[in-house]
């Protein structure tokens, strides 16, 4: 497989324009036409995981955080910017999810939401749009003999997709008029003669970025001169998109049950607390790595429990002053759990190309006890 096609795939678990606009996501290193036959899946790009990549043959590393933050100067065998002269040395592309995965359905917050417990978890803040974009209706009267093909046409077109569903639609028969005028050159019927022809009336949904190429290709298939057909815009309330989850556990539990929760599928091998160790959490917020202001939306909504990467010493403050509990895990390792579940996902899409998570790629802290 080319990159480009990898690309495409992991754009369908994760949606780019789910990214922060200050982020830096996507092909970042490297050719889109390379064959790939060999993926490295990372949260880091340090020294040791581009050699850990180069012996292991590795076409594409898909990076959690971006290998490229800002715009470079140069890019020399030394410093700061070795990494990235050593992987175009090497040939070796790179693809970078970040934000997008913090957002997605079923991504890094998500999972981290579920290890903690919640139910029904809810996107906290930093909101972008749904890369779904809007969905219309498309309503169309076909003479019934040609309803199959023009539905056909609709749905190869697009259209007609419902979550895990395809070929929607909704059909109603009834009687067409028209009268054909002077300058018509009608597929049914005569000029100056009206006509009633038994029609269905075929309703489906297009996602408004599909909405041009399904009614060119309705037009094309429908068997009148000039089909008669409406589109609506669809009133359709949605999931809101962003960084952070916060929602209700059911049942309650303390504090050190979450924490055991963590200990397990995290990794991780010590907490950083803030506040009562021993509280009961009824409702819990969650984001991954460093989420800045998020913890003001924490607070307001009186949570008992945030789980995060790390925290400002001021938000750790403001956090103890309003009486909310924090558990810190580190920055990565508050992420880096996602990558067996993104792994087996991206299997599922390309079979045929080898995928392996890092063994060099680690949390930079080493924890001690005095």
């Amino acid at each position: 497989m080319k990159v480009k096609d990898i690309a495409e795939r992991i754009e369908k678990i994760v949606p780019l324009k789910l990214a922060q606009d200050w982020d830096n996501v996507g092909l970042l290193i490297g050719d889109a036409q390379a064959n790939v036959k060999n993926i490295l899946l990372t949260i880091d790009i340090t020294g040791d995981v581009v050699a850990e990549a180069k012996r292991a043959k590795t076409d594409l590393i898909i990076s959690y955080h971006p290998v490229i933050w800002d715009g470079l100067k140069n890019i020399t065998s030394d410093g700061a910017t070795s990494a990235v002269y050593n992987l175009i040395k090497a040939g070796i592309a790179v693809f970078s999810i970040h934000t997008a995965l913090d957002a997605a359905i079923g991504g890094v917050n998500d999972g981290l939401a579920e290890i903690v417990g919640i139910r029904d978890a809810e996107a906290l803040g930093d909101y972008v749009d749904n890369p779904a974009g809007d969905n219309y209706k498309l309503v169309v009267f076909v003479p019934i003999e040609s309803a199959a093909k023009v539905s056909n046409a609709v749905f190869a077109a697009g259209a007609g997709a419902i979550g895990n569903y395809r070929n929607c639609s909704f059909g109603a028969e009834g009687t067409g008029t028209f009268l054909p005028l002077k300058g018509a050159k009608p597929a049914v019927g005569k000029k100056g003669k009206l006509e009633k022809v038994p029609e269905i009336k075929f309703e489906t949904i297009v996602p408004a970025k599909k909405l041009d190429n399904v009614i060119a290709a309705m037009k094309k298939a429908h068997p009148y001169e000039t089909p008669a057909f409406d589109c609506f815009k669809l009133y359709n309330p949605q999931p809101k998109f962003g960084l952070g989850r916060i929602g209700k556990l059911t049942p309650p539990v303390r504090i050190k049950q979450i924490i055991k929760r963590i200990e397990k599928y995290t990794g991780a091998q010590a907490v950083g607390i803030v506040g009562d160790e021993e509280r009961l959490v009824k409702t819990a917020a969650v984001c991954a790595g460093s989420c800045g202001k998020i913890i003001n939306s924490v607070i307001a909504a009186r949570a008992d429990c945030y789980v995060t990467g790390e925290l400002k010493h001021h938000h750790a403050i403001a956090a103890q002053e309003a009486g909310l509990t924090c558990i810190c895990l580190s920055h990565t390792v508050s992420e880096r759990f996602i990558l067996s579940k993104l792994a087996k996902q991206l299997q599922k899409q390309i079979k045929q190309v080898t995928i392996k998570i890092s063994k060099k790629d680690a949390d930079p802290f080493k924890w001690k006890k005095l």
